[in-house]
């Protein structure tokens, strides 16, 4: 499998409403690939089901992980799925706003510690080196963003567009293959929104994970994303480049508007 992510008639009802219906496409390895469609056409559902948050009733999700085996994601559950290589963000930043901004990086890194909570608790050689290793690798990440110099911080006192970028660095302690963006741009001014397509393609570049992104913000999509899968009402549209999904009649209809409103 070349891909990173590969899902097949992928299906999910709640009550009888089809949220999800048949859905399948694919992510290349190291790709920055964008999901769209209009409000309620089921993005954040498949998103859930990715990470295990739902069940599909029907259909395959398959990852390759950071170790290059190609894994079902349906056989594990929630909290193994980190594990694989795969992380995500939310659409409201998930941050701990009274700790600083290296503490909210190495809550990040917590699948990764091997050491026991007993000598976590009382701090013995163990725990000492491995605190020492990822407060090192986190202050490497916060360099690599730009944000060495807010390290120790408050996150509760940064603006919101240092928020979004610190929830995405927290989001490579624990060395992705694959990271799930639900609306980054979300509560960002136009000046954040481009620094924030800046930063997406640096971590894409720098940590060489591919990039799964739902959003709104359709210039921060075609700017941004190689490959674009359009829905609504949970079926796939379109599926294609940021030109052909901007030329593609049923996706306009459906979500862009006219092809000269997003030119």
């Amino acid at each position: 499998m070349a891909s990173v992510l590969k899902i097949d008639n992928l299906s999910i009802s709640f009550g009888g409403l089809k949220a999800v219906d048949n859905l399948s496409f694919e992510i290349e390895d190291k790709m920055i690939y964008g999901l769209i469609g209009p409000n309620g056409a089921g993005k954040t559902t498949v998103f859930n089901c990715i990470t295990k948050f739902y069940t599909p009733n029907q259909g395959s999700v398959k990852f390759k992980t950071i170790e290059d085996k190609v894994v079902e994601l349906m056989d594990y559950k929630v909290h193994e799925i980190v594990n694989l290589g795969l992380v995500r963000t939310f659409q409201n930043v998930e941050l701990i706003k009274d700790l600083s901004i290296i503490d909210n990086l190495l809550i990040g890194a917590h699948s990764q510690y091997k050491s026991t909570v007993i000598a976590q608790a009382f701090m013995l050689k163990k725990a000492r080196n491995e605190e020492k290793l990822m407060r090192e690798k986190a202050m490497n990440i916060l360099k690599d963003l730009g944000l060495e110099d807010k390290a120790e911080e408050i996150a509760g006192s940064q603006p919101y567009g240092v928020l979004k970028n610190v929830e995405l660095a927290r989001t490579l302690m624990s060395d992705p293959k694959l990271i799930i963006i639900d609306e980054p741009a979300a509560g960002l001014n136009e000046t954040e929104t481009e620094a924030l397509a800046i930063m997406i393609r640096k971590i894409r570049d720098t940590y060489h994970c591919a990039i799964l992104m739902v959003e709104h913000d359709m210039g921060l999509v075609m700017n941004t994303c190689e490959r674009i899968c359009a829905i609504n009402f949970g079926k796939k549209l379109a599926e294609g480049t940021p030109d052909e999904i901007k030329k593609n009649k049923d996706v306009q209809e459906a979500y862009l508007g006219k092809e000269d409103d997003i030119a």
